[in-house]
């Protein structure tokens, strides 16, 4: 393949982006080999599922040794969303077939990944929501699971995953968050990965049986892949996380306005809205800090003054 190289280099940076930020590869892997490879849209979204079947394990595996996994809530998931993931596969199917089939696919993956864009920012919203609360509440690596809600997001999200590959890792842990607020971050994190490797190994299945997987492309993306998510864990706890996630919330906007076929204006415009509201809340972060640091120095200066003298 005359572009073995680029889609290893695609892959690598792909994976270091997964293990930088913990956020599943469909929403970076399929709009780009659509865009810069010309992959047909249904090809990318089977292959970069088969891809993610080998890549999932790797996290999950760290995270059962470390204990961060919620089987009761993995065995909720898991009813709705492996038939869910497998059935999202004819359901894209039925959309036509053809040229239309891989516009309107186009159309899908683009709303996915704009609701990947909204799953990030609320991501980041309840993480500083979660931050603020802790003192109070406390995170609880034993809260009760809820079933119903959890069962529902195993449909909705193996659906998501289904048909657009978008969605694991992206929109799930965010649904999972809002459904068990007090669950601690890197259980939701390790629940995730380990419910996803049957889900999306689902999904890849259902394209591999109506032909849309490409073997031979997933294997040259895993060849970059694995190293760079192993990488990117590697560095994760070296750079800032927030930095990270808005240069990602900018990519994916442009990504995902991009396959919805918007304007350059209007590309531009939602990245710069992106940036824009990153900076400012980098700003307001900052002055955070230094307002505490500012009342730490305040409150400990009357006790040094009755020390010694």
């Amino acid at each position: 393949m005359d572009a073995a190289l680029p889609i290893v280099v695609a892959g690598a940076l792909v994976g270091f982006a997964v293990g930088l930020t913990g956020m599943g590869g469909g929403a970076f892997m399929t709009p780009i080999m659509v865009m810069v490879f010309g992959v047909n849209p249904t090809a990318a979204i089977g292959s970069d599922l088969a891809a993610s079947v080998f890549m999932k394990p790797f996290g999950a595996l760290v995270h059962q040794r470390a204990g961060t996994v919620r089987w009761d809530i993995v065995r909720r998931l898991l009813p709705t969303a492996v038939p869910a993931a497998f059935g999202g596969v004819f359901l894209l199917r039925a959309l036509g077939d053809g040229d239309d089939l891989e516009q309107r696919v186009t159309y899908v993956v683009g709303t996915a990944l704009m609701l990947a864009v909204a799953g990030m920012l609320a991501r980041m919203w309840l993480d500083r929501r979660r931050a603020a609360e802790a003192e109070e509440a406390g995170e609880d690596a034993e809260v009760p699971v809820r079933p119903v809600a959890t069962l529902l997001i195993g449909l909705v999200g193996g659906v998501i995953v289904g048909m657009t590959s978008v969605g694991s890792g992206s929109l799930i842990i965010v649904m999972l968050m809002l459904a068990h607020p007090r669950l601690r971050a890197n259980h939701l994190v390790g629940t995730d990965l380990v419910q996803a490797i049957p889900m999306v190994a689902a999904a890849a299945l259902g394209h591999l049986l109506v032909g849309d997987a490409d073997l031979g492309l997933a294997a040259t993306l895993l060849i970059g892949a694995v190293p760079g998510v192993v990488a990117g864990s590697l560095v994760s706890s070296r750079v800032s996380g927030s930095a990270v996630r808005w240069a990602l919330v900018v990519l994916l906007t442009g990504s995902g306005l991009s396959m919805l076929k918007a304007s350059s204006t209007v590309i531009l415009l939602g990245c710069l809205a992106m940036a824009l509201l990153g900076t400012l809340t980098a700003v307001r972060d900052r002055r955070s800090v230094r307002s505490a640091a500012a009342e730490t120095a305040d409150t400990a200066e009357p006790a040094g003054a009755l020390g010694p003298r």
